[in-house]
Protein backbone atom coordinates (compact mmCIF):
# COMPACT_ATOMS: atom_id res chain seq x y z
CA UNK A 1 0.00 0.00 0.00
CA UNK A 2 1.16 3.82 -0.43
CA UNK A 3 2.45 4.00 2.95
CA UNK A 4 4.49 0.90 2.60
CA UNK A 5 8.03 -0.47 0.83
CA UNK A 6 7.40 -2.83 -2.12
CA UNK A 7 8.03 -5.50 -0.46
CA UNK A 8 5.58 -5.23 2.32
CA UNK A 9 3.26 -3.96 -0.36
CA UNK A 10 3.37 -7.45 -2.41
CA UNK A 11 3.25 -9.36 0.91
CA UNK A 12 -0.28 -7.49 1.44
CA UNK A 13 -1.58 -8.24 -2.06
CA UNK A 14 -0.89 -11.62 -1.64
CA UNK A 15 -2.51 -11.88 2.07
CA UNK A 16 -5.18 -9.80 0.70
CA UNK A 17 -6.22 -11.97 -2.30
CA UNK A 18 -5.99 -15.30 -0.30
CA UNK A 19 -8.59 -14.02 2.67
CA UNK A 20 -10.48 -12.56 -0.53
CA UNK A 21 -10.64 -15.97 -1.99
CA UNK A 22 -11.27 -17.98 1.20
CA UNK A 23 -14.03 -15.41 1.76
CA UNK A 24 -15.75 -16.17 -1.71
CA UNK A 25 -15.95 -19.78 -0.52
CA UNK A 26 -16.78 -19.68 3.09
CA UNK A 27 -19.44 -16.58 2.84
CA UNK A 28 -21.00 -17.92 -0.89
CA UNK A 29 -22.52 -16.20 -3.57
CA UNK A 30 -23.18 -12.79 -2.59
CA UNK A 31 -27.12 -11.75 -2.61
CA UNK A 32 -28.40 -8.98 -4.82
CA UNK A 33 -29.17 -6.82 -1.08
CA UNK A 34 -25.21 -7.00 -0.78
CA UNK A 35 -24.08 -6.16 -4.44
CA UNK A 36 -26.54 -3.32 -4.80
CA UNK A 37 -25.46 -2.02 -0.72
CA UNK A 38 -21.57 -2.39 -2.66
CA UNK A 39 -22.48 -0.11 -5.61
CA UNK A 40 -24.34 2.53 -3.32
CA UNK A 41 -20.94 2.60 -1.27
CA UNK A 42 -19.04 3.04 -4.15
CA UNK A 43 -21.12 5.61 -5.63
CA UNK A 44 -21.51 7.23 -1.84
CA UNK A 45 -17.85 7.41 -2.02
CA UNK A 46 -17.31 9.75 -5.35
CA UNK A 47 -20.12 11.39 -4.68
CA UNK A 48 -19.43 12.73 -1.44
CA UNK A 49 -15.26 13.55 -2.16
CA UNK A 50 -15.92 14.46 -5.69
CA UNK A 51 -14.61 17.87 -4.63
CA UNK A 52 -11.50 16.49 -2.85
CA UNK A 53 -10.91 14.10 -5.95
CA UNK A 54 -11.30 16.41 -8.60
CA UNK A 55 -8.38 18.80 -6.57
CA UNK A 56 -6.19 16.02 -6.56
CA UNK A 57 -6.86 14.88 -10.15
CA UNK A 58 -5.52 18.72 -10.86
CA UNK A 59 -2.46 18.13 -8.52
CA UNK A 60 -1.68 15.33 -10.46
CA UNK A 61 -1.61 16.80 -13.77
CA UNK A 62 -0.16 20.29 -12.60
CA UNK A 63 -3.45 21.38 -14.07
CA UNK A 64 -6.64 19.57 -15.16
CA UNK A 65 -10.20 21.83 -16.12
CA UNK A 66 -12.45 20.67 -12.68
CA UNK A 67 -15.31 20.87 -15.27
CA UNK A 68 -13.63 18.26 -17.47
CA UNK A 69 -12.94 16.16 -14.42
CA UNK A 70 -16.54 16.09 -13.19
CA UNK A 71 -17.87 15.70 -16.50
CA UNK A 72 -15.13 12.45 -17.23
CA UNK A 73 -14.26 11.19 -13.55
CA UNK A 74 -17.35 11.83 -11.64
CA UNK A 75 -20.39 11.68 -13.78
CA UNK A 76 -19.63 8.86 -16.07
CA UNK A 77 -18.71 6.58 -13.66
CA UNK A 78 -21.15 7.40 -11.13
CA UNK A 79 -23.02 6.69 -14.28
CA UNK A 80 -21.70 3.31 -14.30
CA UNK A 81 -22.45 2.02 -10.68
CA UNK A 82 -26.18 3.45 -11.06
CA UNK A 83 -27.13 1.12 -14.49
CA UNK A 84 -24.98 -1.39 -12.44
CA UNK A 85 -27.20 -0.92 -9.41
CA UNK A 86 -30.46 -0.75 -11.23
CA UNK A 87 -30.09 -3.48 -13.62
CA UNK A 88 -28.12 -6.34 -11.43
CA UNK A 89 -31.37 -7.89 -10.80
CA UNK A 90 -32.41 -8.70 -13.68
CA UNK A 91 -28.90 -9.69 -14.96
CA UNK A 92 -28.58 -12.35 -12.47
CA UNK A 93 -31.59 -14.35 -13.28
CA UNK A 94 -30.85 -17.40 -14.89
CA UNK A 95 -31.11 -18.46 -18.24
CA UNK A 96 -33.52 -21.13 -19.75
CA UNK A 97 -31.79 -22.93 -22.44
CA UNK A 98 -33.21 -26.20 -24.78
CA UNK A 99 -32.32 -29.34 -24.12
CA UNK A 100 -31.67 -31.67 -26.78
CA UNK A 101 -34.22 -33.17 -28.70
CA UNK A 102 -35.28 -35.95 -27.60
CA UNK A 103 -34.38 -35.52 -23.76
CA UNK A 104 -36.70 -32.48 -23.97
CA UNK A 105 -39.72 -34.45 -24.74
CA UNK A 106 -38.87 -36.46 -21.70
CA UNK A 107 -38.12 -34.14 -19.07
CA UNK A 108 -34.80 -32.98 -19.25
CA UNK A 109 -33.41 -29.62 -18.63
CA UNK A 110 -31.10 -26.63 -19.31
CA UNK A 111 -30.59 -23.58 -17.86
CA UNK A 112 -27.11 -20.93 -17.37
CA UNK A 113 -26.48 -19.86 -14.24
CA UNK A 114 -24.04 -16.72 -14.13
CA UNK A 115 -21.69 -17.24 -10.82
CA UNK A 116 -19.13 -14.87 -9.56
CA UNK A 117 -15.92 -15.80 -10.90
CA UNK A 118 -14.15 -14.38 -7.26
CA UNK A 119 -11.69 -12.04 -7.07
CA UNK A 120 -10.77 -9.79 -9.86
CA UNK A 121 -7.50 -7.62 -10.38
CA UNK A 122 -8.32 -4.38 -11.92
CA UNK A 123 -5.28 -1.79 -13.18
CA UNK A 124 -6.11 1.33 -13.81
CA UNK A 125 -4.24 4.09 -15.96
CA UNK A 126 -3.34 7.84 -15.16
CA UNK A 127 -5.39 9.69 -17.96
CA UNK A 128 -8.94 8.96 -16.25
CA UNK A 129 -7.34 7.68 -12.69
CA UNK A 130 -10.56 7.41 -11.17
CA UNK A 131 -12.93 6.23 -13.99
CA UNK A 132 -10.60 3.66 -14.93
CA UNK A 133 -10.61 1.51 -12.10
CA UNK A 134 -14.36 2.42 -10.91
CA UNK A 135 -16.24 1.47 -14.27
CA UNK A 136 -15.21 -1.30 -14.18
CA UNK A 137 -15.37 -2.29 -10.49
CA UNK A 138 -19.50 -1.99 -11.49
CA UNK A 139 -19.87 -4.85 -13.23
CA UNK A 140 -16.97 -6.83 -10.96
CA UNK A 141 -19.03 -5.70 -7.60
CA UNK A 142 -22.68 -6.83 -9.79
CA UNK A 143 -21.55 -9.62 -10.77
CA UNK A 144 -20.59 -10.56 -6.99
CA UNK A 145 -17.03 -10.46 -6.96
CA UNK A 146 -14.60 -9.16 -4.68
CA UNK A 147 -12.02 -6.39 -6.29
CA UNK A 148 -8.71 -5.73 -5.89
CA UNK A 149 -6.85 -2.46 -7.54
CA UNK A 150 -3.75 -1.14 -8.67
CA UNK A 151 -3.44 2.40 -9.16
CA UNK A 152 -1.33 4.18 -12.04
CA UNK A 153 2.25 5.47 -10.45
CA UNK A 154 2.25 8.48 -12.56
CA UNK A 155 -1.35 9.63 -11.43
CA UNK A 156 -0.06 9.31 -6.87
CA UNK A 157 -1.84 11.77 -4.77
CA UNK A 158 -5.15 10.57 -6.68
CA UNK A 159 -3.92 6.78 -6.14
CA UNK A 160 -3.45 7.41 -2.50
CA UNK A 161 -6.52 9.62 -2.34
CA UNK A 162 -8.74 6.74 -3.48
CA UNK A 163 -6.47 3.84 -1.09
CA UNK A 164 -8.04 6.04 1.75
CA UNK A 165 -11.27 6.33 0.89
CA UNK A 166 -11.81 3.09 0.10
CA UNK A 167 -10.55 2.04 2.99
CA UNK A 168 -12.78 4.36 4.04
CA UNK A 169 -16.17 2.52 2.50
CA UNK A 170 -15.23 -1.10 2.12
CA UNK A 171 -13.66 -3.83 4.20
CA UNK A 172 -10.46 -4.55 2.64
CA UNK A 173 -12.58 -8.11 2.20
CA UNK A 174 -14.60 -6.61 -0.33
CA UNK A 175 -12.41 -3.83 -2.07
CA UNK A 176 -8.71 -3.40 -1.32
CA UNK A 177 -6.70 -0.48 -3.45
CA UNK A 178 -2.49 -0.61 -3.61
CA UNK A 179 -0.51 1.73 -4.96
CA UNK A 180 3.07 1.53 -5.27
CA UNK A 181 5.97 1.86 -8.70
CA UNK A 182 6.06 -0.59 -11.60
CA UNK A 183 8.18 -3.51 -9.89
CA UNK A 184 4.46 -3.76 -7.34
CA UNK A 185 2.45 -3.34 -10.81
CA UNK A 186 4.27 -6.64 -11.77
CA UNK A 187 3.65 -8.45 -8.93
CA UNK A 188 0.38 -7.50 -8.90
CA UNK A 189 -0.11 -8.51 -12.27
CA UNK A 190 1.63 -11.77 -11.36
CA UNK A 191 -1.19 -12.70 -8.68
CA UNK A 192 -3.53 -15.41 -9.57
CA UNK A 193 -6.63 -13.70 -9.98
CA UNK A 194 -10.06 -14.73 -11.55
CA UNK A 195 -9.77 -12.03 -14.00
CA UNK A 196 -7.58 -9.17 -14.53
CA UNK A 197 -8.84 -6.05 -16.09
CA UNK A 198 -6.21 -3.81 -17.39
CA UNK A 199 -6.74 -0.10 -19.23
CA UNK A 200 -3.65 1.29 -20.10
CA UNK A 201 -0.49 1.04 -22.77
CA UNK A 202 0.32 -1.76 -25.23
CA UNK A 203 3.41 -2.18 -24.42
CA UNK A 204 2.43 -3.12 -20.93
CA UNK A 205 -0.45 -5.05 -21.64
CA UNK A 206 2.23 -7.63 -23.69
CA UNK A 207 3.20 -7.90 -19.92
CA UNK A 208 -0.02 -8.10 -18.41
CA UNK A 209 -0.61 -10.72 -20.67
CA UNK A 210 2.61 -12.95 -20.15
CA UNK A 211 2.75 -12.46 -16.47
CA UNK A 212 -1.05 -13.63 -16.47
CA UNK A 213 0.09 -16.65 -18.22
CA UNK A 214 1.52 -18.26 -15.96
CA UNK A 215 -1.93 -18.69 -13.90
CA UNK A 216 -3.83 -19.10 -17.02
CA UNK A 217 -5.65 -15.98 -15.65
CA UNK A 218 -8.46 -14.98 -17.97
CA UNK A 219 -7.42 -11.51 -18.95
CA UNK A 220 -9.49 -7.99 -20.54
CA UNK A 221 -7.83 -5.55 -22.15
CA UNK A 222 -8.85 -1.96 -22.49
CA UNK A 223 -5.96 -0.29 -24.93
CA UNK A 224 -5.89 2.59 -27.68
CA UNK A 225 -4.30 3.06 -30.89
CA UNK A 226 -5.05 5.68 -33.40
CA UNK A 227 -8.49 6.25 -33.88
CA UNK A 228 -9.17 7.59 -37.74
CA UNK A 229 -12.24 10.06 -38.31
CA UNK A 230 -13.73 10.28 -41.73
CA UNK A 231 -15.30 13.05 -42.89
CA UNK A 232 -17.94 12.65 -45.95
CA UNK A 233 -18.48 14.88 -48.63
CA UNK A 234 -22.23 14.52 -47.77
CA UNK A 235 -21.70 16.28 -44.12
CA UNK A 236 -21.40 19.92 -42.84
CA UNK A 237 -18.50 20.74 -42.76
CA UNK A 238 -18.64 22.87 -39.86
CA UNK A 239 -20.37 20.73 -37.83
CA UNK A 240 -17.84 18.33 -38.08
CA UNK A 241 -14.96 20.17 -36.85
CA UNK A 242 -17.57 21.91 -34.18
CA UNK A 243 -18.15 17.86 -32.64
CA UNK A 244 -14.60 16.34 -33.78
CA UNK A 245 -12.33 19.00 -31.54
CA UNK A 246 -15.21 19.03 -28.51
CA UNK A 247 -13.79 15.41 -28.46
CA UNK A 248 -10.30 16.51 -29.27
CA UNK A 249 -9.86 18.70 -26.07
CA UNK A 250 -11.15 16.53 -23.50
CA UNK A 251 -8.65 16.09 -21.25
CA UNK A 252 -6.23 17.89 -24.04
CA UNK A 253 -6.70 14.37 -26.04
CA UNK A 254 -5.18 11.90 -23.31
CA UNK A 255 -7.95 9.74 -23.91
CA UNK A 256 -7.67 6.46 -25.13
CA UNK A 257 -10.83 7.86 -27.71
CA UNK A 258 -9.49 10.69 -28.77
CA UNK A 259 -9.73 11.21 -32.57
CA UNK A 260 -6.06 10.75 -33.93
CA UNK A 261 -6.35 11.66 -37.47
CA UNK A 262 -9.04 12.85 -39.58
CA UNK A 263 -9.82 12.36 -43.17
CA UNK A 264 -11.16 15.33 -44.79
CA UNK A 265 -12.18 15.49 -48.99
CA UNK A 266 -9.33 17.30 -50.39
CA UNK A 267 -11.31 20.51 -51.87
CA UNK A 268 -12.43 21.03 -47.91
CA UNK A 269 -8.61 21.12 -46.64
CA UNK A 270 -8.18 24.67 -45.79
CA UNK A 271 -11.93 25.39 -45.16
CA UNK A 272 -11.79 22.69 -42.40
CA UNK A 273 -8.46 24.11 -40.89
CA UNK A 274 -9.95 27.59 -40.77
CA UNK A 275 -12.77 26.49 -38.97
CA UNK A 276 -10.85 23.98 -36.46
CA UNK A 277 -8.77 27.04 -35.47
CA UNK A 278 -11.37 29.86 -35.16
CA UNK A 279 -13.35 26.80 -33.01
CA UNK A 280 -10.48 26.29 -30.53
CA UNK A 281 -9.71 30.29 -30.29
CA UNK A 282 -13.43 31.06 -30.01
CA UNK A 283 -13.33 28.39 -26.69
CA UNK A 284 -10.18 29.44 -25.69
CA UNK A 285 -9.02 33.11 -26.21
CA UNK A 286 -6.04 32.14 -24.16
CA UNK A 287 -4.03 28.95 -23.04
CA UNK A 288 -1.47 29.13 -20.43
CA UNK A 289 -3.66 30.53 -17.50
CA UNK A 290 -7.02 29.38 -18.34
CA UNK A 291 -8.73 26.89 -16.25
CA UNK A 292 -10.50 25.23 -18.65
CA UNK A 293 -7.36 24.33 -20.64
CA UNK A 294 -5.75 21.13 -19.13
CA UNK A 295 -1.94 20.25 -18.91
CA UNK A 296 -0.45 17.18 -20.21
CA UNK A 297 -0.13 15.07 -17.07
CA UNK A 298 3.87 15.19 -17.06
CA UNK A 299 7.36 16.26 -17.99
CA UNK A 300 7.62 12.87 -19.34
CA UNK A 301 4.63 12.84 -21.44
CA UNK A 302 5.25 16.72 -22.20
CA UNK A 303 8.85 15.30 -23.93
CA UNK A 304 7.14 12.77 -25.61
CA UNK A 305 4.81 15.04 -27.56
CA UNK A 306 7.15 17.81 -27.88
CA UNK A 307 9.79 15.21 -29.42
CA UNK A 308 6.88 14.51 -31.95
CA UNK A 309 6.88 17.88 -33.15
CA UNK A 310 10.32 18.09 -33.73
CA UNK A 311 10.60 15.07 -35.43
CA UNK A 312 7.96 16.38 -37.80
CA UNK A 313 9.47 20.03 -37.76
CA UNK A 314 12.33 18.57 -39.15
CA UNK A 315 11.17 16.82 -41.88
CA UNK A 316 9.51 19.68 -42.98
CA UNK A 317 6.18 19.08 -42.00
CA UNK A 318 3.10 21.43 -42.72
CA UNK A 319 2.68 22.37 -38.95
CA UNK A 320 -0.27 24.66 -37.70
CA UNK A 321 -0.53 25.73 -34.07
CA UNK A 322 -3.67 27.27 -32.84
CA UNK A 323 -2.08 29.34 -30.36
CA UNK A 324 -4.81 32.71 -29.88
CA UNK A 325 -3.08 34.89 -27.57
CA UNK A 326 0.68 34.33 -28.88
CA UNK A 327 1.30 33.12 -25.53
CA UNK A 328 4.74 31.98 -24.43
CA UNK A 329 4.92 27.92 -23.46
CA UNK A 330 8.61 28.14 -21.83
CA UNK A 331 7.08 31.01 -19.29
CA UNK A 332 4.75 28.17 -17.67
CA UNK A 333 5.00 27.37 -14.18
CA UNK A 334 4.08 23.57 -12.73
CA UNK A 335 2.00 22.83 -15.54
CA UNK A 336 3.43 21.57 -19.47
CA UNK A 337 0.45 22.78 -21.41
CA UNK A 338 0.89 22.11 -25.39
CA UNK A 339 -1.87 24.65 -27.67
CA UNK A 340 -3.52 22.35 -29.63
CA UNK A 341 -1.26 21.68 -33.15
CA UNK A 342 -2.53 20.29 -36.20
CA UNK A 343 0.04 18.70 -39.21
CA UNK A 344 -1.22 18.74 -42.30
CA UNK A 345 -1.16 16.03 -44.51
CA UNK A 346 1.95 14.40 -42.51
CA UNK A 347 3.99 11.58 -44.45
CA UNK A 348 4.02 8.01 -43.06
CA UNK A 349 7.09 8.51 -41.95
CA UNK A 350 6.59 10.66 -39.16
CA UNK A 351 6.26 9.47 -35.87
CA UNK A 352 2.91 11.10 -35.24
CA UNK A 353 1.73 8.84 -37.68
CA UNK A 354 3.36 5.81 -36.56
CA UNK A 355 2.72 6.19 -32.67
CA UNK A 356 -0.13 6.93 -30.82
CA UNK A 357 -0.70 10.80 -29.87
CA UNK A 358 -2.64 10.74 -26.70
CA UNK A 359 -1.91 14.95 -26.80
CA UNK A 360 -3.21 17.73 -28.14
CA UNK A 361 -2.33 17.00 -31.46
CA UNK A 362 -4.31 16.03 -34.69
CA UNK A 363 -3.10 15.34 -37.55
CA UNK A 364 -5.37 16.24 -40.76
CA UNK A 365 -5.12 13.97 -44.64
CA UNK A 366 -7.05 14.59 -47.38
CA UNK A 367 -9.02 12.07 -49.88
CA UNK A 368 -10.25 12.15 -53.10
CA UNK A 369 -12.39 8.88 -52.86
CA UNK A 370 -13.75 6.97 -49.62
CA UNK A 371 -11.94 4.05 -50.51
CA UNK A 372 -8.56 5.55 -49.69
CA UNK A 373 -9.68 5.83 -46.46
CA UNK A 374 -10.85 2.46 -45.94
CA UNK A 375 -7.61 0.81 -47.44
CA UNK A 376 -5.55 3.20 -45.43
CA UNK A 377 -7.13 2.18 -42.06
CA UNK A 378 -6.90 -1.79 -43.04
CA UNK A 379 -3.47 -0.77 -43.51
CA UNK A 380 -2.69 -0.08 -40.17
CA UNK A 381 -3.67 -1.83 -36.60
CA UNK A 382 -6.82 -2.28 -35.77
CA UNK A 383 -7.73 1.03 -33.80
CA UNK A 384 -10.00 1.32 -30.74
CA UNK A 385 -12.90 3.77 -32.76
CA UNK A 386 -13.39 4.61 -35.48
CA UNK A 387 -15.97 7.12 -36.09
CA UNK A 388 -17.91 8.78 -39.57
CA UNK A 389 -19.09 11.72 -40.24
CA UNK A 390 -21.81 11.76 -43.27
CA UNK A 391 -25.10 11.42 -44.38
CA UNK A 392 -25.02 8.83 -47.43
CA UNK A 393 -26.24 5.33 -46.11
CA UNK A 394 -24.70 3.43 -48.19
CA UNK A 395 -21.49 5.08 -47.77
CA UNK A 396 -21.88 4.61 -44.34
CA UNK A 397 -22.46 0.93 -45.07
CA UNK A 398 -19.40 0.46 -46.95
CA UNK A 399 -17.75 1.56 -43.83
CA UNK A 400 -19.22 -0.38 -41.42
CA UNK A 401 -18.75 -3.46 -43.46
CA UNK A 402 -14.80 -3.10 -44.83
CA UNK A 403 -13.80 -1.42 -41.98
CA UNK A 404 -12.57 -3.45 -38.35
CA UNK A 405 -13.07 -1.45 -34.99
CA UNK A 406 -13.32 -1.66 -31.25
CA UNK A 407 -16.72 0.41 -32.03
CA UNK A 408 -17.94 3.21 -34.26
CA UNK A 409 -19.54 6.36 -33.28
CA UNK A 410 -21.44 8.26 -36.54
CA UNK A 411 -21.93 11.89 -36.75
CA UNK A 412 -19.70 12.04 -33.46
CA UNK A 413 -16.52 11.08 -31.43
CA UNK A 414 -15.80 9.09 -28.28
CA UNK A 415 -19.93 9.86 -27.34
CA UNK A 416 -20.59 5.58 -27.57
CA UNK A 417 -18.52 4.85 -24.28
CA UNK A 418 -21.70 6.85 -22.68
CA UNK A 419 -23.76 4.49 -23.90
CA UNK A 420 -23.89 1.17 -21.09
CA UNK A 421 -26.03 -0.80 -22.82
CA UNK A 422 -23.30 -0.95 -25.52
CA UNK A 423 -20.21 -3.40 -24.80
CA UNK A 424 -16.58 -1.09 -24.96
CA UNK A 425 -13.78 -2.53 -25.78
CA UNK A 426 -10.92 -3.26 -28.58
CA UNK A 427 -10.30 -5.79 -31.04
CA UNK A 428 -6.11 -6.79 -31.71
CA UNK A 429 -3.89 -4.40 -30.46
CA UNK A 430 -6.35 -1.70 -29.31
CA UNK A 431 -7.42 -4.53 -26.30
CA UNK A 432 -9.51 -7.50 -25.70
CA UNK A 433 -12.59 -8.36 -24.36
CA UNK A 434 -15.23 -5.78 -23.38
CA UNK A 435 -17.09 -4.41 -20.17
CA UNK A 436 -20.02 -1.58 -19.37
CA UNK A 437 -23.33 -2.70 -18.29
CA UNK A 438 -24.53 -6.23 -19.33
CA UNK A 439 -21.49 -6.86 -20.95
CA UNK A 440 -19.36 -5.93 -17.94
CA UNK A 441 -21.39 -7.83 -15.37
CA UNK A 442 -20.77 -11.18 -17.94
CA UNK A 443 -17.30 -10.66 -18.05
CA UNK A 444 -17.22 -10.83 -14.70
CA UNK A 445 -19.12 -13.90 -14.26
CA UNK A 446 -18.86 -17.46 -15.23
CA UNK A 447 -21.72 -18.33 -16.99
CA UNK A 448 -22.12 -21.83 -15.53
CA UNK A 449 -23.95 -24.72 -17.69
CA UNK A 450 -26.53 -26.55 -15.50
CA UNK A 451 -28.10 -30.25 -17.42
CA UNK A 452 -30.76 -31.84 -15.27
CA UNK A 453 -31.30 -35.10 -17.02
CA UNK A 454 -34.82 -36.28 -17.36
CA UNK A 455 -36.16 -39.46 -15.26
CA UNK A 456 -36.35 -41.69 -18.66
CA UNK A 457 -33.45 -43.29 -18.79
CA UNK A 458 -33.12 -42.74 -22.63
CA UNK A 459 -30.25 -44.91 -23.50
CA UNK A 460 -31.33 -48.27 -21.70
CA UNK A 461 -34.59 -47.20 -23.47
CA UNK A 462 -33.42 -46.36 -26.79
CA UNK A 463 -30.68 -49.90 -26.84
CA UNK A 464 -27.78 -47.48 -26.62
CA UNK A 465 -26.13 -50.05 -25.08
CA UNK A 466 -24.17 -51.85 -25.61
CA UNK A 467 -24.71 -54.83 -26.76
CA UNK A 468 -25.71 -52.29 -29.70
CA UNK A 469 -28.10 -54.13 -31.78
CA UNK A 470 -31.38 -53.31 -33.95
CA UNK A 471 -33.29 -51.44 -32.01
CA UNK A 472 -29.94 -48.56 -31.36
CA UNK A 473 -29.63 -48.31 -35.36
CA UNK A 474 -33.25 -47.71 -35.17
CA UNK A 475 -33.14 -45.35 -32.86
CA UNK A 476 -30.02 -44.02 -34.39
CA UNK A 477 -31.94 -43.91 -38.07
CA UNK A 478 -34.76 -41.97 -35.79
CA UNK A 479 -32.79 -38.96 -34.25
CA UNK A 480 -29.85 -38.78 -37.33
CA UNK A 481 -32.25 -36.70 -39.90
CA UNK A 482 -31.63 -33.42 -42.37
Amino acid sequence: MSNLNDSSAMSAMSATLANQRKLCITEGPASAELRIDRLSRAIDLIFDNRDAIVETLALDFGHRSSHQSLMSDIYATIECLKHSKKHLKSWMKTEKRKAPFPMNLMGAKAKVEYQAKGVIGIIGTWNFPLNTVFAPLAGVLAAGNRAMIKCSEVTPQTGALLETLTAKYFSSDEVAVFNGGPDVGASFAALPFDHIIFTGATSIARHILRAAADNLTPVTLELGGKSPVIVSKTYPLQEAVERIFAGKILNVGQVCLSPDYVFVPEDQLDDFCTAASSYICNLFPTLRENPDYSSVVNERHYQRLMSYLEDARQKGADIREINPANEDFNQQQGTHKIPLTLIVNPSDDLLVMQEELFGPIMCIKTYTAVSECIDYVNARPRPLALYYFGKDNAEQRRILDSTTSGAVTINDVIFHVSCEDLPFGGIGPSGMGSYHGHDGFKTFSHAKAVYKQSNVNFQKLGGMLPPYGEKCDKTLNTMIRK
